[in-house]
């Protein structure tokens, strides 16, 4: 049974090791799953997320990220994971289209039905089974980035902008509950996964 299963939040909610430790559990139990992130996740689009990432480019449009993302959205879609679905195998992957939805739509608050038509035909209207949204405060999650470190371009927008992003979350949650699940990220990271890997036991039962 394939099953395409994305975490999507704010920053500093966990995704990345969520998503990591949620690919070694299926694996653990005989599941054929692939782990992938966005942007990234193949020779090309880990280029492309070297240029979203960087700091340097602080002064890149929010048109030009949309558009950036969107084309390693593309390889990724094609290269890797349509291939390993139509293997009947599950795909885990760290953000998808909803961010860009989120971030370029809700925090750069650019039309949302150009940038959901320009998805489409970037994905060939591929979406989630499951989408795991790991919700949090902004304050916290951006609490968390700055300890860790890990501190890019998108982090270095302001407050009220990734405010924005985590309403966008919300609203699209609240619009179709068949798809996302709202998990609550301010927890341990051991309760989180384990309420994650019941909602994925579930879907795949």
């Amino acid at each position: 049974m394939s099953l395409f299963v994305t975490l999507e939040g704010p920053d500093g909610g966990g995704k990345s090791t969520q998503a990591k430790d949620l690919a070694a559990h299926l694996g653990s139990t005989g599941v054929d799953v692939l782990l992938t992130r966005e942007p990234g996740g193949t020779p090309i689009g880990d280029q492309i997320r070297k240029v979203l990432m960087s700091l340097d480019n602080a002064g890149m449009l929010p048109q030009a990220e949309f558009l950036l993302f969107s084309a390693s959205r593309a390889q990724l879609v094609h290269e890797v994971i349509r291939p390993h679905l139509k293997r009947g195998g599950v795909v885990v992957c760290d953000r998808f289209y909803d961010s860009s939805l989120a971030y370029q739509g809700y925090g750069h608050q650019l039309d949302l039905e150009v940038l959901r038509t320009i998805t489409s035909f970037v994905t060939g209207g591929l979406k989630p089974d499951l989408t795991l949204l790991l919700d949090l405060p902004v304050e916290a999650g951006l609490g968390r980035r700055r300890e860790t470190g890990h501190w890019n371009r998108l982090d270095d927008y302001n407050v009220d902008f990734h405010r924005r992003i985590r309403q966008g979350y919300l609203v699209m949650a609240e619009a179709d509950r068949s798809r996302w699940v709202i998990v609550d990220a301010t927890r341990p990271m051991d309760r989180v996964q384990a309420d994650i890997r019941s909602i994925v036991a579930g879907r795949l039962a």
